[in-house]
């Protein structure tokens, strides 16, 4: 602030004695004009400065806001550098990743190491809140879905392929229109003593029962490199999902929101740790009238990032431990098991707005953390003699987005899962699911996009028996800030 207003007192002070010596000479008029724009720049930087400044406190505005100053002429000294050369009033930093748009825009919300900016937003939107040094941004969008099936698909909002009715589905097609993934999203950015703070409140109208009920999505705030709070868990990659219309994703990929607590531990060359304790409940195949899962534990994260120019790369273990009680003197036992698994994922593409997204996961008992089983109770199964045993479940998947032009892309997907033959399951349980999509996608300005997507999936049980099914979708999303 000091120099901002030095500079503004030594210009102001120039100016007299430069139109008095040189009134009529067109150079000196010249240098007059330049050194009254500069006086202009510095009066508005002040402006700013004074909106977001605590008592005591100076600091330069965010990139967005510095860069709303209208810009000096080629001679002049420049007002703001770069947001990507210096640190912002909220002292954070830019992603490395290369810039991304996912019509579905969840990597926005997620958190990341040092609450870093996510790869292409700069802080975009982002409002001082008069007498405070918080800065707050409001966003969301509407988004308008309506798809078609060519047979029962079971979920008719999401195109979830565990949910294929296999027998007893209906053979004729249907179509659906909803809003429901319409989202609100609240973030709060400040910079404190301890390091950058973030704060983000999101929801969108997914809520029980098919209605337009109120879902908490994320919850969370974190201070430096320490999160706590209700969002994603630190097992899934988000910068490794496929951009597709259809809400659920590919089947194979974890998708879990999580209360947790959770540690970035930054190390050199863009390496990372993440170490995190989360909650999970059991979900279990149980056999006895009184038997039901424990929480007996938090599950346990250990994850391995690194992040450059052309992707990213994640390497993430999870370490459970599962139990079931049942009543006393109910003769059905009680019995606790470990289970865990790792998830390899990453990115891969340049500046040029196409790149490759992959992932393959494994392991005993992390049914729960997985996209299509999730909510199944395909954890473990207790057997005849009330023995909890973990159930195996592995798959992939993989997706690549080519960019047409500034306005057209298009996404390929691709996925498996498969959960391991087992005579203790009922033959009409899940053994492996395929989903498929194409899309195209147009966005022709900021805050409208629409796109059209053909998705193909396959569900096939534990008997053998499979069923599969088409659904065309199309969607139209409107940014509330952009």
């Amino acid at each position: 602030m000091r120099t901002s207003l030095s500079l503004l007192c030594l210009a102001s002070a120039l100016l007299p004695g430069t139109v008095a010596a040189q009134s009529h000479d067109a150079d000196q008029d010249a240098e007059i004009r330049r050194l009254r724009q500069t006086v202009e720049q510095l009066t508005a930087r002040i402006q700013l400065l004074e909106a977001g400044q605590v008592a005591g406190n100076t600091a330069a505005p965010p990139a967005t806001a510095a860069a709303s100053v209208a810009q000096a002429p080629a001679a002049a000294a420049p007002v703001a550098m770069p947001a990507t050369a210096t640190p912002t009033v909220l002292n954070v930093t830019i992603s490395p990743l290369p810039p991304r748009e996912p019509f579905d825009e969840d990597d926005q919300a997620a958190a990341r190491m040092d609450n870093e900016v996510p790869p292409g937003d700069e802080l975009e939107g982002f409002f001082a809140v008069p007498g405070t040094s918080t800065w707050l941004r409001l966003s969301g969008y509407a988004k308008l879905d309506a798809m078609y099936d060519t047979d029962d698909a079971g979920d008719s909002d999401q195109f979830i392929t565990s949910e294929i009715p296999v027998e007893g589905g209906r053979s004729k097609g249907r179509f659906n229109m909803h809003a429901r993934q319409t989202r609100f999203t609240i973030e709060a950015r400040r910079d404190t003593g301890a390091g950058p703070l973030r704060f983000v409140l999101q929801n969108d109208f997914f809520g029980s029962g098919g209605s337009y009920g109120y879902r908490l999505r994320h919850a969370y705030g974190q201070l430096g490199n320490t999160y706590a709070g209700f969002g994603w868990s630190a097992f899934m990659d988000l910068d490794s999902g496929p951009d597709t219309l259809d809400f659920a994703g590919p089947g194979a990929s974890p998708s879990a929101r999580v209360a947790s607590i959770r540690q970035y531990i930054p190390l050199r060359g863009g390496n990372q740790l993440i170490v995190a304790a989360e909650h999970r409940a059991p979900e279990l195949q149980l056999t006895g009238a009184t038997q039901e899962s424990r929480t007996a534990a938090p599950n346990l994260v250990l994850a391995a990032r690194h992040e450059a120019d052309w992707g990213s790369v994640q390497l993430a273990g999870l370490l459970r431990y599962l139990a079931f009680d049942s009543a006393r003197d109910s003769g059905e036992g009680s019995d606790s098991t470990t289970a865990g698994g790792l998830a390899l994922s990453g990115t891969w593409g340049g500046s040029s707005g196409s790149y490759f997204v992959f992932g393959a996961v494994g392991g005993q008992g992390i049914a729960a953390y997985l996209g299509d089983l999730g909510g199944l109770n395909l954890d473990g199964v207790v057997d005849a003699n009330n023995d909890l045993q973990t159930l195996q479940q592995y798959g992939g998947w993989v997706g690549y987005t080519h960019r047409w032009s500034q306005r057209w892309h298009s996404t390929l997907t691709w996925s498996r899962l498969y959960l391991e033959r087992d005579a203790l399951l009922d033959p009409s349980v899940f053994r492996r699911s395929d989903y498929a999509a194409a899309n195209l996608i147009w966005q022709p300005a900021p805050s409208w996009s629409w796109g059209a997507e053909v998705l193909y999936g396959k569900l096939e049980e534990q008997s053998g028996a499979s069923a599969d099914v088409f659904r065309v979708q199309t969607a139209l999303k409107y940014d509330f800030i952009k």
